[in-house]
C-alpha cells in the first residue's frame, strides 16, 4: 500500500544510452567504494542565500539533483484532491516559449531528464544532466518553476491519463485497500483524501487552480535541495540564484493538524470476485524523532521489514506457503505516523493467515526478540546501508530526505552508529509500547472464507 506519493501517468521520454551507461558507471564505483563515510557532504550557500548540499564527484560527466518544496498534496482542497499530482504532472509539459514539444524535445535531444512528484507532505523534483548541458538543464527546469504553461491540449492529455489511471485504480485490490486503510486511519483529516484526486475531483481543477499552487507552494523558505556530480561548490552556488532566485521568498500556507491514526482493531471487507484477498494492515506508529525510532527499526526489521529473514515471511510464507510475501513497515509522515504491512493469499487461507498475523503481531509484544534477533538485524542493518549509497541518484535522494527529516548532514557517518547503540531491554521495551494487537486494522479485498468483518466499509470503498 502506498500511502504517500503520485506518480506522473505519462512516461517521460527516457535519459540517452550514454547518460544511462555513466549512471551504471557511477553506481559501480560507489559500490566498490569506502563506508558511507567516505561520501564528503557539503554545505553549499548561495550569494543569495539558498542553501543546498553537495557531494561532489569529477569521475564523470554527470550531475543529478533532487529537490523539494514542504507542502503536498495535503494541501490539497478537498474538492480538488489530486491537485498537487496534476500539477506535477504538467509543469514540465511546456514553459515559458516553449510548448510541451519544444520543451521535451530540448530534453531528449541533450540527455536531460526531469521529473516532478507530489506526495503527501512534499512536491519534488529531479533533475539528470551531463556537465556539458547543465547550464540548458537548470534553466528548463527554472523554467517548468516559474513559467509553466499549462497549455489547452497537455493540461487535456493529462487530465485523460490521470482519469484512465483512476479507473483502473478502482478495479485494483491494492489500491482499494489502501484506500480504504487510509479512510479508517484518517476520516477527514487532509491525510484521508486520495493524493492522485477522484473521478469527481480531477475534472473540477483548472488551469488557475495549478498556477495558484506554483506561485504559492514553490517558496525558498519550504525548498530543500541536494546534488551529487561534477559540479564545484562555486559553480553549484551561481546555478542555484539563477534557478531558483525568482521564487518568493516566504509562503504562509495552512498548517495541517497533527492527527493519531484511528487504529481500533476493526476488520473490514470489501468485497471484491477475485481468485485471492490483498489484505492491508496496521495502527498508530512511532514518530520520525521519536528517540526510540531506531529501535522500532529493528524490531520492525526483524518481524516483517527483513524480507525473508523475517517473522513473518518465516511462519506465513516458509512454514506454510500461505503468501508469496508479507512485509510490515513503519511510515512516519510528517503529521502522523502508523506501522503497517500486507499480504496476498488464496480466498480459501486468508482466515489462517490472519490469525498468524495477529499471533505474531501479540508474540512481537507481548515476548519481544531476542539478543540473537538484535544481532543478526544489526549485522544487516549496518552492513547493508553502503548498498543504498550505490550511485549519484540514490545518494542525492538520501540526502534529500536527511534534510526533509531534519537528521543532520553527518547523518552518513552516525547513522550505523544509531542501530549499534540500541540496546535488547529498548528494543524489548519498544516492542511492548509500538504493537498493539488489540489496536491492528485489517483490510481485506476479495471474498475471504470464514473470514467475519467486525464493520461495514466507508463509503465509496470499492
Amino acid at each position: 500500500m502506498n500511502l504517500s506519493s503520485f506518480s506522473k501517468p505519462s512516461v517521460m521520454p527516457m535519459m540517452k544510452n550514454v547518460v544511462s551507461s555513466l549512471a551504471v558507471s557511477v553506481a559501480v564505483v560507489f559500490l566498490t567504494a569506502a563506508p558511507a563515510n567516505a561520501v564528503e557532504i557539503e554545505r553549499v550557500v548561495s550569494p543569495g542565500g539558498i542553501e543546498a548540499w553537495l557531494v561532489q564527484d569529477h569521475r564523470n560527466p554527470i550531475i543529478a539533483m533532487e529537490f523539494a518544496f514542504k507542502g503536498g498534496a495535503a494541501q490539497d482542497p478537498a474538492d480538488k484532491a489530486g491537485l498537487s499530482g496534476m500539477t506535477a504532472a504538467l509543469i514540465d509539459e511546456g514553459a515559458g516559449e516553449l510548448d510541451s514539444q519544444g520543451f521535451r524535445g530540448l530534453m531528449d535531444e541533450n540527455s536531460i531528464g526531469l521529473s516532478f512528484d507530489a506526495g503527501r507532505d512534499e512536491f519534488s523534483g529531479s533533475l539528470r544532466s551531463l556537465t556539458e548541458t547543465k547550464d540548458l538543464a537548470f534553466n528548463l527546469m527554472r523554467l517548468a518553476l516559474t513559467s509553466p504553461r499549462f497549455d489547452e491540449e497537455a493540461v487535456a492529455r493529462i487530465r485523460s491519463q490521470i482519469m484512465v489511471g483512476l479507473a483502473q485504480r478502482k478495479e485494483s485490490p491494492d489500491a482499494i485497500a489502501g484506500k480504504t486503510l487510509r479512510a479508517l486511519f484518517f476520516g477527514d483529516h487532509p491525510y484521508g483524501q486520495a493524493t492522485e484526486g477522484t473521478m469527481e475531483s480531477v475534472p473540477a481543477i483548472t488551469v488557475e487552480d495549478m498556477q495558484a499552487l506554483v506561485r504559492e507552494r514553490f517558496a525558498l523558505d519550504r525548498l530543500k535541495i541536494a546534488v551529487v556530480g561534477d559540479l564545484t561548490p562555486e559553480e553549484l552556488a551561481t546555478l542555484l540564484d539563477r534557478t531558483f532566485g525568482g521564487l518568493r521568498k516566504t509562503s504562509s500556507l495552512p498548517p495541517i493538524p497533527d492527527t493519531e491514526v484511528m487504529g481500533t482493531g476493526d476488520l473490514v471487507v470489501v468485497d471484491k470476485n477475485l481468485p485471492q484477498s490483498v489484505v492491508s494492515f496496521g495502527h498508530q506508529g512511532i514518530k520520525r524523532s521519536d528517540p526510540d525510532y531506531y529501535a522500532a527499526y529493528v524490531v520492525n526489521y526483524v518481524l516483517g521489514g527483513g524480507g525473508m529473514s523475517s517473522r513473518l515471511y518465516e511462519e506465513i510464507r516458509e512454514k506454510r506457503g500461505l503468501a508469496y510475501s508479507v512485509y510490515s513497515y513503519l511510515n512516519p509522515l510528517d503529521h502522523a505516523s502508523l506501522i503497517g504491512g500486507g499480504v496476498a493469499t488464496q480466498n480459501a487461507r486468508v482466515s489462517e493467515t490472519l490469525d498468524i498475523l495477529r499471533a505474531e503481531w501479540k508474540r512481537m509484544a507481548d515476548a519481544g526478540l531476542s539478543a540473537e534477533d538484535l544481532a543478526d538485524a544489526k549485522t544487516f542493518l549496518t552492513g547493508s546501508f553502503p548498498l543504498r549509497l550505490s550511485g549519484s541518484d540514490r545518494i542525492a535522494g538520501m540526502m534529500l530526505g536527511m534534510q526533509i527529516q531534519g537528521l543532520g548532514i553527518d547523518y552518513l557517518d552516525m547513522r550505523n552508529s544509531y542501530i549499534e547503540a540500541v540496546t535488547l531491554e529498548q528494543a524489548q521495551r519498544v516492542a511492548r509500547e509500538l504493537f498493539k494487537p488489540e489496536a491492528l486494522t485489517v483490510v481485506v479485498v476479495g471474498r475471504p472464507e470464514n473470514v467475519k468483518a467486525t464493520r461495514p466499509a466507508p463509503d465509496g470503498a470499492s
